[in-house]
């Protein structure tokens, strides 16, 4: 086996489910790899669940206010 893992690949859930006659779910990769071959050659992908930072304090700046 391996000792240095495959990088993974983010796709959108609509292009998962495109896949999905060619793709299987792999448990221990937590992601979907090539039937057949994706054991040791191929993509791993993962559906795409990351987001943009959003702001901490979604208002005015609060740095050295004081509050009496």
């Amino acid at each position: 086996m391996r000792t240095v893992k495959r990088p993974r690949r983010y796709l959108a859930a609509h292009w998962i489910a495109l896949g999905r006659p060619v793709l299987r779910y792999s448990e221990p990769r937590d992601a979907y790899v090539l039937r057949l071959v994706g054991r040791k050659w191929g993509p791993v992908l993962k559906v795409d669940r990351r987001r943009e930072a959003a702001p901490l304090a979604g208002g005015a700046e609060r740095r050295g206010a004081r509050t009496a």
